[in-house]
């Protein structure tokens, strides 16, 4: 009987029989000897599995030869090399009518040496075109040949989110029994790398020797699975030659795993029937073609729950599934720190035409590579670490074939390894995770040198990851990897904003902030970048790359956490712009980030990457000359909060009304046509009331304005008394003193800044999916929320500035974000707006002309909805790729007027015009202090 064999063995034979056949090109001499060759692989005796020039009648009666026949699975057709495969296909296929229903094959194999066409005739899809040279990699896809399905094992060709779920199956399971804490995530660990290895080799030739394991040397009730799995992990840690030497077969079968990862008894655990089947579901999985991105979905699987019997948080996760950055993201990251320039380094290597100088510079390249350490001091389970190593290893891989030339391959010049990278995470069982995937990873990098034709293993583990477990803010990075030793840092960490920041959280950011002026206010992510920038310090040389929330390069945060990062020397040299950061798990809602490359010394060149109007997308790349902290190629400036607009000669912006009210003073359309109808005191006092929303998408709100009452109406009006009473009742309750006093006066909105003039009304939070900030006149009687702002007396000229594209790029670039809407503000975005200082009066005639012209394409567009009875909204209006004509000339007139305002002749893009303002602001800078 064949015993199976599991993967990794297959990939070996599979190995040497590409190698065998490297050189074969001739259909009638070979034909025969490459198809033993393949049963060869699978263990199949050929003179049983195989007939060899089967005659058959062929499709129109004639009768034709079969290469090679094996009957119910596989039809072979060999040609010459450089013979065309899609005939031969076709030839085979005229072999079909000759046949017996039972002996039709499931695949057809048509081949001239080096390359292998497969066809599936039952799932029908397309076919498997392969090199010779692929076959060892390609190898799942033939292992029907050798009828392997008699073990109901699914065959998948990776790890996806059902593996996850099912370690999650097994992690409830398992708790079920009242077992928990740190014993079953340690558990859960080592039965991970169990089923890693069960089908990567790991574990020996023998296939499936952990599952039989399970299947034959266990209890069907569960009762004795703890004892089996403590003896099982005490044999994996216990070197051949401290084995008992009657050591059952079963057990002996099992390598020295060592690394220390299964040292160390644990507490008993008293399976059940329900949990050992899970167990063994999870062990028919094939885990061979595991991905190294989905580790963070298997640690979420497996994690903790403080409170697992809480329904939403059980529902949470089972609806959510795993949460875990995606390979692409961390590309993004790790490429531009420190790949890109690997490879590149390589490549030039690789093209000197000396033979001597380039054998000297591959070998002191591949141990520059091996001297390299990487450093993720918000690791989680090592995603960013996982990805670096994998990317180090390809590229060894390729440095080692170049070297290699036609000497015997030497597997003494595999010298990266796992110690080469070190991590920290608050979280132990996500420490654990991380060391545990970083042994999987490199196992799954060794398999890869059998590209090489030869088969390395690094079996029993001696090196690791150093991954720390503790709080990376309260940590002395410096105790985990000497600065002199460190290459790179990457990461990704706790994104947090200030308002949902722990308790715990805030003291730590306290001691990172410790002088820093309004470093309240920042995100948890920016305390990284300060302590990178501080560690860094101590070796210059150390490039820093993390994502983080976009808020760090917009807004208020800017200034705050750059002034101090300023001080330390710290430039930028690469920055993705804003871009959606979407993790892998289903369900799981996507941040909009930036990644930001930094370091001490000055760049030879800056890359930006710019996703301009989708941030979903493919950015991109901008050689820049420098990048600012707004991520924008220009001059290195900080914006500040202003009070007064740093231009000269125009309006101040205030901000509107805030009621805190409880909602008593203000009315929907419903509740005013009731107050017009019952109440006529308090009808005198209704006025129509706009925030952001109810302007935007022309939404009917009113307010009572009790500004001007007289104390006589407030009496005799029950619908007045009823809600000053209601607002006092609030304003009373409210833990905040300043809000306790406002309830003396319960009609009047808590802060009033209404102007009692006509006004430009500029929302403070508007959807990024328009191109323009909508803004609009009103008069005084139209009161502006707090959510809104006000320009009293603006006129046209001032209306075109604000609504011209030079405005709205400034915006973007440096106002703050709710999520990924804009948030605009008079401090940071209006009040710091390089405005043009002299226009002519013709130049400001134009502007004032496009202005109105907007106006009047407004109006147009709203009459036109009242007569075929629609809906007008500036919303509808202004959505991307939906203006009517009419306003996007007026809109492209007033921007060649304001280019012209400025004398701007530059690229029409956001990032040519916000980097001209830059400049402007910093002349504007420059006047003011000498003005003062």
């Amino acid at each position: 009987m064949t015993v199976n064999l599991n993967t990794d063995t297959l990939r070996k034979r599979a190995t040497a029989f590409a190698k065998d056949f490297s050189k074969s090109t001739y259909e009638m001499g070979e034909a025969q000897d490459f198809i033993r060759g393949l049963c060869h692989v699978f263990d199949l005796n050929h003179r049983r599995a195989v007939r060899f020039e089967e005659r058959v009648k062929k499709l129109g009666g004639k009768r034709g030869r079969i290469d090679g026949f094996f009957p119910g699975l596989l039809l072979v057709e060999m040609k010459s090399t450089g013979a065309d495969l899609d005939k031969a296909y076709i030839q085979a296929t005229e072999y079909f009518p000759g046949l017996k229903d039972e002996e039709m094959p499931r695949c057809v194999l048509v081949s001239d040496f080096a390359n292998l066409h497969l066809y599936n005739l039952d799932s029908k899809a397309p076919p498997l075109k392969i090199k010779l040279a692929d076959f060892p990699q390609e190898i799942g896809h033939f292992k029907f040949i050798a009828g392997y399905e008699t073990i109901a094992v699914q065959h998948q060709a990776a790890i996806n989110q059902k593996a996850a779920e099912k370690m999650a199956d097994l992690h409830d399971a398992i708790k079920a029994t009242g077992y928990e804490g740190k014993d079953l995530e340690n558990y859960l660990v080592r039965l991970l790398f169990c089923l890693f290895a069960e089908d990567t080799g790991l574990f020996g030739e023998q296939k499936y020797l952990f599952l039989d394991y399970l299947k034959n040397y266990t209890k069907a009730d569960g009762t004795d699975l703890h004892e089996k799995l403590d003896t099982l992990f005490k044999t994996l840690n216990r070197a051949p030659e401290k084995r008992l030497k009657n050591l059952p077969e079963h057990l002996a079968a099992f390598p020295y795993i060592n690394g220390s990862l299964f040292k160390g008894a644990l507490e008993d655990c008293y399976f059940d029937e329900s949990a050992r089947n899970t167990l063994i579901e999870c062990a028919q999985l094939d885990w061979s073609e595991i991905s190294p991105a989905i580790f963070g979905s298997l640690f979420q699987a497996i994690m903790h729950f403080d409170d697992e019997a809480a329904h939403a948080k059980t529902k949470k996760r089972r609806e959510f599934g795993a949460h875990y950055t995606s390979e692409e993201n961390i590309l993004k990251t790790i490429n531009p720190l420190f790949m890109d320039d690997l490879r590149a380094e390589f490549e030039d290597i690789r093209k000197l035409k000396q033979p001597n100088q380039k054998t000297k510079k591959l070998a002191d390249f591949h141990q520059k590579l091996a001297r390299l350490n990487f450093f993720d001091p918000a690791c989680g389970c090592g995603n960013f670490l996982i990805i670096a190593y994998r990317e180090l290893r390809l590229l060894e891989l390729d440095v080692i074939k170049a070297q290699s030339g036609k000497r015997q391959l030497d597997m003494a010049l595999i010298l990266c390894d796992v110690h080469q990278f070190h991590g920290i995470d608050i979280d132990e069982s996500a420490t654990q995770i991380a060391t545990l995937a970083m042994w999987l990873v490199d196992h799954q990098m060794n398999l890869r040198v059998q590209e090489l034709g030869l088969y390395y293993t690094r079996i029993p583990l001696v090196k690791k990851a150093n991954i720390v477990c503790g709080n990376a803010l309260q940590v002395d990075w410096e105790t985990v990897i000497n600065p002199s030793e460190c290459s790179f840092i990457m990461g990704n960490p706790p994104f947090v904003g200030y308002s949902y920041q722990t308790k715990e959280q805030k003291v730590d950011l306290a001691l990172v902030f410790q002088g820093m002026n309004g470093a309240g206010v920042l995100d948890l992510v920016a305390a990284w970048h300060i302590k990178a920038a501080r560690y860094i310090q101590a070796n210059p040389a150390i490039p820093v790359a993390f994502v983080s929330t976009n808020s760090l390069s917009q807004g208020e945060q800017v200034t705050i956490l750059w002034t101090e990062l300023l001080k330390l020397n710290i430039k930028l040299y690469f920055a993705h712009r804003t871009f959606q950061w979407s993790n892998e798990g289903k369900g799981i809602a996507a941040v909009h980030c930036v990644i930001m490359g930094f370091g001490m010394q000055n760049p030879t060149y800056c890359k930006l990457y710019d996703y301009g109007d989708n941030i979903r997308g493919v950015p991109a790349e901008i050689t820049a000359k420098q990048i600012n902290p707004y991520l924008v190629d220009a001059p290195t400036v900080l914006i500040d909060k202003r009070r007064k607009p740093l231009s000269l000669n125009v309006p101040e912006m205030t901000k509107g009304s805030q009621p805190t009210d409880g909602g008593y003073l203000l009315l929907s359309q419903v509740e005013a046509d009731n107050i017009q109808k019952n109440d006529p005191i308090a009808a005198k006092y209704i006025r129509p009331f706009l925030g952001a929303e109810e302007f935007i998408n022309n939404l009917p709100r009113y307010c009572l304005w009790l500004k001007n009452s007289t104390s006589e109406d407030r009496i005799k009006s029950p619908e007045i008394k009823r809600r000053m009473a209601g607002v006092k009742t609030m304003r009373s309750a409210s833990p905040k003193l300043p809000t306790q006093k406002l309830a003396e006066m319960p009609y009047l909105f808590g802060e009033i800044r209404q102007t009692d003039q006509p006004y430009l009304l500029i929302p403070s939070v508007s959807s990024e999916q328009r191109n323009f900030v909508p803004i609009g006149y009103f008069s005084s009687s139209v009161i502006a929320s707090n959510l809104v702002f006000m320009l009293p007396n603006a006129s046209l000229y001032h209306f075109g500035m604000l609504c011209s594209t030079f405005h709205n790029a400034w915006m973007r670039a440096v106002c703050g974000r709710l999520e990924s809407r804009y948030r605009y503000s008079n401090t940071i975005v209006y009040n710091n707006f390089p405005f043009p200082e002299t226009p002519s009066p013709a130049v400001k005639k134009k502007i004032e002309t496009a202005g109105q012209q907007i106006l009047t394409a407004r109006t147009a567009e709203e009459r036109l909805c009242t007569e075929q009875e629609q809906k007008y909204s500036l919303a509808t209006l202004y959505a991307a790729g939906n203006m009517p004509t009419d306003l996007l000339k007026a809109h492209n007139a007033l921007d060649k007027a304001v280019d012209a305002a400025y004398g701007y002749k530059g690229s029409k893009d956001d990032a040519a015009r916000v980097a001209f303002l830059f400049e402007w602001y910093q002349q504007l800078l420059v006047s003011e202090k000498e003005n003062l």
